[in-house]
């Protein structure tokens, strides 16, 4: 029963975050929240300081500057919009400074931790049934590796997984941060699509990772593994695998219902003779199984000439079997840890990748953070200095391919890689580089 003027009046009190909460209440509160004089008070104090709205003459109030059409002339709403743009953008102009500093040693940026602290940044999955009802999981562990970020969701409260369609994995962001303290758990939030999954048949129509005597684990491109309880046939976890490249643009650029395309890339005028093809790309590579690393190396100069191009790849070899000096050993044994608010594994003979391969320029060409599996291959060694089994690891997207080769050492209780070779589609090179390979 009290005047809309009183209540106008009351909320020209709130801050932005406090009447965006007030319009949630009904209706009413809604379009009196949605008022332009109240929203342009805001914009003005906060985004343009300089502006003068309110001068207080002889107990009257005018407005300068702005004038009157600036209230009367838009739609209800329009200043509200107006500042949550403007403070938005300044937001990811403030956390996209901080990734503008790159890490020598892997080309990518180094300051993702800060950035991601700055920002509040974090990350919920979105689990969709048939009914078209959402779940949302959120509350993840984080493990930060030098390239990648794996988060990992837990609950004991899964919907059933024969009723759910699709996943959606959204970075959620504070919709009006404020840097003087620490962001709101209960105020306005806004996602980011960063990528959408199904879930129709998973077990049929994803890959197959590994198995412990509790989960079996499979595999969804980008990225995404899903823990499977054996006994109940129902979710047990979720993990995702995050790289470093574009991490924070797919988490916060974005938008709740399309994900983030990066710019393509300009490419730079290459004074070698273009029959060279491929030359002095460089590669990090990291193997781990969420909280321990098995393997993190760089190599340098890799090449590829264009007259090496076969079925529509070019081949970049790392580790070659006839090179023994290269082969590297692998630190333990290959194995993804899984946890629960109940259990805890260990599957083997699988383990995270993370590939950085950087152009001649030193920008990241191709960025992969996934799960892989091992399989022991059927041919023996037919190396002198190794007598043991050979298992092989494969990984394929649109962009390439990567096949390894490791060699069981029963003495020494070790895996080495004695074979490493990347396969980049001619595609991905043409678009980069606006050539004919």
């Amino acid at each position: 029963s009290m005047p809309s003027e009183m209540l106008l009046k009351i909320f020209s009190y709130l801050d932005a975050v406090s009447l965006l909460a007030v319009g949630c209440v009904n209706k009413r509160f809604y379009d009196l929240a949605n008022d332009n004089g109240i929203w342009l008070k805001l914009y003005s104090r906060y985004l343009q300081p300089k502006w003068t709205i309110w001068k207080m003459k002889s107990k009257q109030t005018e407005t300068v500057s702005l004038g009157c059409g600036a209230l009367h002339e838009k739609n209800p709403g329009y200043w509200k919009k107006e500042y949550i743009f403007k403070q938005t953008s300044a937001f990811k102009t403030r956390v996209m400074q901080l990734v503008k500093i790159l890490d020598p040693y892997t080309g990518l940026p180094c300051k993702n931790k800060e950035a991601i602290k700055v920002s509040g940044l974090s990350w919920i999955i979105v689990l969709k049934d048939k009914n078209g009802e959402e779940h949302v999981i959120g509350k993840p562990n984080l493990s930060f590796k030098d390239t990648s970020v794996t988060i990992l969701w837990y609950s004991t409260d899964w919907p059933c997984l024969d009723i759910l369609s699709t996943l959606k994995l959204f970075g959620v962001t504070p919709l009006l941060p404020d840097q003087s303290r620490p962001p709101s758990k209960n105020g306005p939030r806004r996602r980011s699509l960063i990528a959408e999954y199904s879930l129709a048949d998973l077990t049929e129509n994803s890959v197959a990772v590994g198995a412990d005597e509790l989960v079996q684990l499979f595999s969804l491109n980008p990225g995404l593994l899903v823990g499977i309880w054996k006994e109940k046939n129902e979710i047990a976890f979720v993990m995702a695998s995050l790289h470093y490249n574009q991490l924070l643009e797919r988490s916060i650029l974005g938008s709740a219902t399309v994900q983030y395309n990066p710019p393509p890339n300009k490419p730079l005028l290459d004074d070698i003779d273009p029959e060279y093809g491929l030359h002095d790309y460089c590669l990090h590579l990291d193997l781990h199984g969420r909280s321990c690393m098995y393997l993190c190396g760089t190599f340098r100069g890799l090449f590829c000439r264009k007259g090496d191009i076969e079925n529509g790849y070019l081949s970049l070899t790392v580790v070659s079997l006839k090179d023994n000096r290269k082969h590297l050993p692998v630190i333990g044994t290959f194995g993804i840890s899984w946890e629960t608010d109940v259990f805890k594994g260990n599957v083997k003979d699988c383990f995270m990748m993370d590939l950085t391969l950087l152009d001649e320029t030193g920008k990241p060409f191709w960025c992969v953070s996934a799960p892989v599996s091992m399989e022991l291959s059927s041919k023996a060694s037919g190396l002198y200095d190794y007598m043991g089994h050979i298992y092989t690891t494969d990984y394929a997207d649109p962009e390439g391919k990567v096949c390894v080769e490791f060699v069981w050492l029963e003495e020494t209780k070790e895996y080495i890689i004695v074979s490493l070779v990347l396969y980049v589609s001619t595609k991905k090179v043409n678009s980069w580089y606006g050539t004919n390979y």
